[in-house]
């Protein structure tokens, strides 16, 4: 039930009160994220964090893709660890997580589908 009698269309003031109310709680929660992390950036915690990361990625990638790896079948052993080697050996040269995980993937999509 409205107070708006029925067949008429609502003032241009609660209109207007609606679409600012809404504008402002949508910039208010995007805006709140960058005013709590922002002291959050000069934390030692971040700088932790940002050395540590990429290398616990890539041993969790590691893990997850050597889990069920058998060496029985070597259809699916060689093809990973090609791959593991090609990403140790992309990693080591030019130090980028990126690019070390797009070479060890295409590697191993290469292996898989076209050679094994």
């Amino acid at each position: 039930m409205s107070d708006v009698p029925a067949g008429h269309a609502p003032a241009a003031g609660y209109l207007l009160a609606a679409v600012a109310v809404a504008v402002a709680v949508t910039w208010a929660l995007r805006a709140l994220p960058f005013a709590v992390l922002a002291p959050l950036r000069s934390s030692p915690l971040v700088a932790y964090l940002a050395a540590a990361m990429p290398v616990g990625v890539m041993v969790i990638l590691a893990a997850y893709t050597l889990r069920h790896l058998t060496p029985r079948d070597p259809g699916v052993a060689w093809p990973a660890l090609l791959a593991l080697a090609a990403t140790v050996a992309v990693h080591l040269w030019r130090r980028n997580v990126l690019l070390s995980i797009l070479g060890g993937t295409a590697v191993h999509v290469v292996l898989a589908s076209a050679v094994f």
